[in-house]
């Protein structure tokens, strides 16, 4: 056992077990002893596998970039991933905190009671999927290129289905230009259930002379909210035909939004973001940029440590978490837009003053 895991048993050990215990029996339904381990109403959280946005996975590149030239990279751009292990046993839940430094979560904070498995593995997928658009559209402006927001998916008996296709771009709502997903999102929900709006679309295989098509369509309800509900997805793309992809599988949530937003960002700009250096970082990413705190940092940091990062970039809002430990060789730099975490590597690849983390 490690040192670490000695001295905190030291201190915790006592009351640990008790509470642990308590939970366990009185969490636990009656059953023959014959019967198959129970297991206690926690998740255990522990650093997981660390992805270079800038490389492949599977054949692929993680981040491709086509339509346009783009330039050289080298180095790494680490998104980091949190490790969950559930259906514990009360000695596998015990040996995960003392032994292996994990954290013990309640169960419904990975999966809330109300859904299924099903339904959290889908809602985590299209906060992924949201998380590359908003990435796609914070890299684009950042650089100053045009954007067009396409319709990804057609929710199933929505106003969109049969009128609108994915593919689609929606170039205007009620005769105002629109380039961003959030126009579109803002001004379904100033509306009513039932209110009827006009958008101007042009289709998948319209070349730059096609005209825009006027659909109509009359508006749901969200059966969550109540809200005006349109029924589609929508993703930012590039509207000079660069398109972007990302090719990671099986990774969910949106934590990786600012990573994959330094990738597009250093493939079609000059330099290299990196500087030739092990980068790591986490946090989600707004259409503006903005870039928010992520759950099981410590996590994070501790899997881009064991990777060999030596920068480390963190939303401002989860510094002190991801200071609780020190990293022997790992900055830990502190951003709260893309913009501040691309003037961050550039200082700290110049040598210049950077803002870092502090407990």
């Amino acid at each position: 056992m490690k040192l670490r895991s000695q001295a905190r048993s030291r201190t915790i050990l006592w009351g640990a077990i008790p509470v642990l215990a308590m939970t366990y029996l009185a969490t636990a339904p009656t059953v023959p002893f014959t019967s198959i381990p129970l297991t206690v109403p926690y998740a255990a959280e522990s650093p997981g596998p660390t992805f270079n946005t800038l490389a492949e996975f599977e054949g692929k590149p993680i981040v491709a970039v086509t339509g346009t030239e783009t330039d050289p990279t080298s180095g790494n751009l680490n998104m980091t991933t949190v490790s969950v292990y559930s259906q514990l046993t009360f000695a596998q839940a015990l040996s995960r905190w003392l032994v292996h430094d994990d954290t013990l979560v309640p169960i419904e904070q990975i999966f809330p009671p109300n859904l299924s498995q099903t339904e959290v593995d889908h809602q985590n997928k299209v906060q992924f999927s949201q998380s590359e658009s908003a990435a796609t559209l914070a890299a684009l402006e950042y650089l100053e290129r045009p954007t067009a927001v396409e319709v990804v998916d057609i929710v199933p008996d929505s106003a969109a289905q049969s009128i609108l296709m994915p593919g689609d771009r929606i170039v205007a709502f009620a005769g105002q230009p629109i380039t961003e997903p959030s126009q579109v999102r803002e001004k379904v929900l100033a509306g009513q259930p039932g209110d009827t709006v006009e958008l101007s679309v042009v289709g998948a295989q319209a070349t730059p002379e096609t005209q825009p098509e006027t659909k109509t369509l009359t508006l749901g309800k969200n059966p969550d909210t109540g809200n005006a509900f349109l029924g589609i997805t929508m993703g930012a793309v590039a509207a000079d035909g660069t398109k972007v992809e990302y090719n990671l599988k099986d990774i969910g949530g949106p934590s990786a939004g600012m990573m994959f937003s330094l990738a597009v960002v250093d493939k079609l700009s000059p330099g290299e973001l990196t500087g030739g250096k092990f980068v790591a970082g986490t946090g989600t990413i707004e259409e503006n940029g903005t870039v928010g705190p992520i759950g099981g940092i410590k996590h994070k940091v501790q899997a881009a440590a064991d990777a060999g990062a030596e920068v480390f970039l963190a939303p401002s809002a989860n510094c002190a978490e991801a200071m609780s430990k020190t990293h022997e060789g790992l900055t830990v730099l502190k951003v709260d837009t893309l913009a501040q975490a691309i003037d961050q590597l550039n200082a700290y690849n110049s040598g210049g003053e950077v803002v870092r983390c502090e407990k």
